[in-house]
């Protein structure tokens, strides 16, 4: 019971750390959000893996792993995170989220292009279904009756680009576990059991480079001071770094490892039905009952993968 309601707790974080994240991204910039946002994650886990290990970088990790990790923090944080931000922008965080059910059927079908992993017939109804909710979702009638996409093309390309860059990351990251596992000495435990946190800090450090190279190349760099006079936007900033990929990747793999992982990551998929109430009270954005009704259905179809 408790791993089910880490992953219910997991979910309230994530749905938060979007809700912030829209604050932040509109008053500071994606870029800037994001520089930050690798930044401080990097010296974050940098304590957290010198606390455990000794040591605040990856130990062990040869340059394959780092391969692995560099290509799955380009495709996570650099294109998908990228995507996803400005997805806030355009659209909300509550369809930016709805976007991110699409991270399931990308990964499975990166997973057989590049590890030769089988597609089963629940996993195609999954992508079936999760393209059915949010068709759902972000179709609307005229006038006329006539049904139309009621959200920006804009909004839905980088939507479906940051599902994209979430699910061909993870399973990036699935490789460079599996060779950091086979370099790791069996007798150093303590390392073995903080591969996630150190291969999250070699993504991002290809969050910062790629992020902070866009930065300097536009001329933007300047703008990073408005993190020290937007109180409210480091405020909102801070709550998304710490809630995300601090807190929120610890207490995901905390809970993954006390309960089912399909039950775990079914819980913790919730995040675009629970950040509609929060965004209609955060935002005043109405919510439309097929808006529900296909949100519900997208994680649904999402949840079928982990069956």
């Amino acid at each position: 019971m408790r791993g089910e309601l880490l992953s219910l707790l997991v979910a309230v974080m994530w749905t938060f750390t979007a809700l912030f994240a829209e604050v932040a991204s509109k008053r500071m910039g994606t870029l800037v959000l994001n520089v930050w946002r690798m930044l401080l994650t990097i010296l974050l886990l940098g304590i957290v893996l010198w606390w455990t290990c000794g040591k605040p970088w990856p130990q062990y990790a040869s340059t394959d792993v780092w391969k692995w990790f560099l290509a799955s923090g380009f495709m996570g944080f650099v294109f998908g995170d990228y995507c996803l931000f400005n997805a806030y922008i355009v659209m909300g965080s509550r369809f930016g989220q709805l976007f991110m059910t699409l991270a399931s059927p990308f990964a499975a079908i990166a997973a057989w292009f590049m590890m030769g992993e089988t597609m089963s017939l629940l996993a195609l109804l999954g992508m079936i279904v999760t393209l059915s909710g949010i068709g759902i979702s972000i179709m609307g009638k005229d006038d006329a009756g006539a049904r139309h996409l009621k959200l920006p093309r804009k909004g839905v390309l980088l939507g479906i680009g940051a599902g994209m860059g979430q699910g061909i990351g993870l399973v990036l990251s699935k490789q460079g576990l599996m060779h950091y596992a086979a370099e790791i000495p069996a007798e150093a435990t303590d390392v073995a059991a903080m591969m996630p946190f150190a291969g999250t800090q070699i993504r991002a450090i290809m969050g910062l480079i790629g992020f902070g190279a866009t930065l300097l190349f536009l001329g933007k760099w300047r703008n990073m001071l408005r993190f020290f006079t937007d109180v409210r936007g480091a405020a909102a900033a801070m709550g998304a770094i710490l809630l995300g990929p601090f807190f929120g990747v610890s207490l995901s793999l905390m809970a993954v490892g006390m309960t089912n992982t399909g039950v775990a990551q079914t819980l913790m998929s919730l995040t675009p039905i629970l950040i509609l109430w929060p965004s209609r009270m955060m935002f005043g954005t109405k919510v439309s009952m097929q808006e529900v009704v296909g949100a519900v259905i997208a994680v649904t179809g999402a949840s079928l993968f982990f069956l």
